[in-house]
């Protein structure tokens, strides 16, 4: 893929954030979209080798759209400044009540990498089966905390709209208390882009989610309901 093609028109996409100036540049879109295709289906093929479960994963609906949803936003600017992709075993970027881990990237305009895996802001439903899957799995939630690759590319779990006290019907007490408050079990980390080395990108994520697997797979393992729910 060429990145500084496509750092380029995201630049230039942001200071230029509007419909008439992007059908000028549809052309370029056009080719750079082909281009993530390309470099998205050669990911999946390389995360099949660690996680089989995603070797069904269609790259075109991994693909996020370019166009924001502005309808209850008042920022208005009608598209996204970013190149990203998330991938699952069932194709569904957005969590639904099921819920599961993604593994997620994007590629920014400034010519950053963001990339992580995990579940971003849950709904209430798979949330609280999360939580209640911590409290009976708190031993296998600690030792996942702990894990090396994890620790080193990540640190720990994103904290961010992290609740202030805990949950209803969870002790204040309990010693992962400040991970029950969560509102999201997810891992995140950016990097620059080494833009006059882009076939470096695909293996460079491949390690990054490989090291986020035992979150991933902590994740799947929680059941979809609990009794009491």
């Amino acid at each position: 893929m060429h990145l500084y093609d496509l750092t380029r028109f995201l630049s230039e996409l942001s200071e230029n954030n509007n419909r008439p100036w992007f059908i000028m540049n549809k052309p370029r879109y056009d080719i750079l979209r082909a281009e993530f295709l390309a470099l998205v289906t050669e990911l999946i093929q390389e995360l099949v080798k660690f996680d089989r479960q995603v070797a069904a994963c269609d790259p075109q609906k991994a693909m996020f759209r370019i166009n924001r949803d502005i309808r209850f936003s008042a920022d208005k600017t009608p598209y996204k400044t970013r190149f990203s992709a998330g991938i699952t075993p069932s194709d569904k970027r957005r969590p639904s009540a099921a819920g599961g881990p993604i593994y997620y990237f994007h590629i920014e305009g400034n010519g950053r990498l963001l990339f992580g895996a995990g579940e971003y802001l849950p709904p209430a439903p798979r949330l609280r089966a999360i939580r209640a899957h911590l409290v009976k799995d708190a031993t296998g939630f600690a030792k996942m905390l702990k894990n090396k690759p994890l620790r080193a590319t990540y640190g720990d779990l994103q904290d961010e709209d992290s609740l202030q006290r805990p949950p209803k019907g969870i002790d204040p007490d309990h010693p992962l208390v400040e991970y029950l408050k969560r509102k999201s079990f997810f891992v995140r980390t950016e990097a620059d882009l080494q833009l006059d080395a882009p076939d470096l990108l695909v293996p460079q994520l491949v390690r990054g989610f490989k090291d986020a697997s035992a979150l991933v797979t902590w994740l799947r393992g929680v059941p979809d309901t609990f009794e009491g729910q």
